[in-house]
């Protein structure tokens, strides 16, 4: 009973005026609760788990849980919220993050080997939880109650619109995926697409959707980097969608100019992506950093919205319009994990228990984080403006939604699709509210 007491010992000192509904398991048998109604049920599998919660934050309890350390059993939502609590949630500056940053060399080698890692995973993984049309990216929610299907092609339909996408352009999609922007504008917005990955599963399925489809005359599909794109002024429209976290901080000049480059004068870019919240780009919450880059994104790295901005203004993409997402991004998180856990024994069959607990875990902490407000997701729309002149765009943004919403409309609150909504701010969880 060492190690037990000497745990709970801890926890009692830095939890005796909070209960948290947790139960933990020890391995030879023992429980303890460290709050009544225990909802969540944490399973130390040896005694040197033990050393995961003596001094707890996100990332570590992440990599315990990974590396098969710690068994967790319980609703996500109440899962990262005590997690959250265990680690303390007050947000700290980290200066070695920058340095992190501007270490990292982002080659054509090296993002390409990254890329792979994270999407080369397998087609039929990804196929388990995403929508039928293969989009891995934060959805659109109109009501947040439509399902993952319908939420991922009102989302592609809203950047075709904020586009204007018309017959015959020459539209390129940048990070193309599997295929699904570029399928969907082909298809409802007549238009000439090229799309470019750098996964090689990703350009298989594409090309095999593209064939299946009847679009092969229409849409093509690259295995190319972004920056080996030839030619300047050859696209109409561009689209970058979840791309731009993987170019890297010192490259986002490189990235933009290359979108400039390819687009004609007055063409339109919409770029698509995660952003730190904070404009210092030194914190992204509590400390998950070395989980992130370990086990899901190798050298992945966030801009803030108002960096994103400046480097599209320094190449001559006058900013339109910017858009933020965060509460779709959360929604859109707990539809995927909630389907990936209801496919858990296939996916384990699939790509191993480990890698299920990566994606399980991972996606279930991004719910939180963007539900937090620790990241948060932004669609900048700009047009390429190397010459005096006014922007092709509307006066007003009636032509990206139809319609204004109805007055009274709710503010968006994300919610599972159970209908248990996430936890808001920095309440604590009450055991009755995650029933069942």
């Amino acid at each position: 009973m060492r190690y037990e007491a000497r745990l709970l010992s801890q926890l009692s000192k830095r939890w005796h005026s909070r209960q948290l509904p947790l139960r933990i398991c020890f391995w030879d048998g023992h429980m303890a609760d460290l709050g009544p109604q225990p909802c969540v049920q944490v399973r130390l599998k040896a005694p040197q788990a033990v050393r995961h919660f003596l001094s707890p934050n996100l990332d570590r309890l992440g990599c315990a849980y990974v590396e098969g350390e710690i068994d967790i059993e319980g609703p996500l939502p109440a899962v990262m919220s005590i997690a959250e609590q265990l680690s303390g949630d007050t947000p700290r500056r980290r200066s070695s993050t920058m340095l992190k940053y501007f270490v990292r060399r982002h080659t054509r080698q090296r993002d390409a080997r990254a890329i792979q890692y994270h999407y080369d995973v397998s087609n039929d993984f990804y196929a388990l939880w995403l929508d039928r049309n293969m989009v891995y990216s934060c959805a659109y929610f109109k009501t947040g109650e439509e399902d993952i299907h319908r939420a991922q092609e009102q989302k592609l339909d809203h950047i075709c619109r904020k586009l204007r996408l018309r017959p015959g352009e020459q539209f390129l999609d940048i990070g193309c995926g599997w295929g699904g922007l570029i399928r969907w504008a082909a298809k409802h917005y007549g238009v000439k697409a090229v799309g470019v990955t750098l996964s090689r599963q990703q350009y298989a399925y594409a090309r095999a959707r593209v064939e299946t489809e009847g679009l092969a005359g229409q849409v093509e599909v690259r295995l190319q980097d972004y920056r080996d794109i030839p030619g300047e002024n050859v696209f109409d429209k561009v689209a970058s969608v979840g791309m731009f976290e993987h170019v890297g901080l010192k490259n986002l000049p490189v990235y933009f100019h290359s979108i400039q480059r390819l687009l004609k004068e007055g063409g339109l870019v919409l770029n698509h992506g995660i952003t730190t919240r904070d404009p210092a780009q030194q914190d992204g919450g509590p400390n998950t950093d070395s989980f992130i880059h370990q086990y899901v994104f190798p050298d992945g790295e966030l801009p803030h919205v108002s960096r994103a901005a400046l480097e599209m203004e320094q190449q001559h993409l006058e900013v339109q319009d910017v858009e933020c997402l965060r509460p779709h991004y959360a929604q859109t998180l707990m539809h995927w994990v909630t389907r990936l856990e209801a496919q858990r024994e296939q996916a384990i069959a699939m790509v191993g228990e480990k890698r299920y607990r990566i994606w399980r875990i991972y996606m279930a902490g991004c719910a939180h984080a963007f539900e937090r407000g620790w990241v948060s997701i932004h669609q900048l729309l700009a047009s390429k403006q190397t010459q005096p002149g006014l922007a092709p765009c509307p006066w007003t943004r009636e032509y990206q939604y139809g319609s204004a919403p109805a007055d009274g409309a709710q503010l968006a609150q994300p919610r599972w699709p159970d209908g248990s909504v996430a936890p808001r701010h920095r309440e604590a969880i009450q055991p009755e509210q995650l029933a069942g």
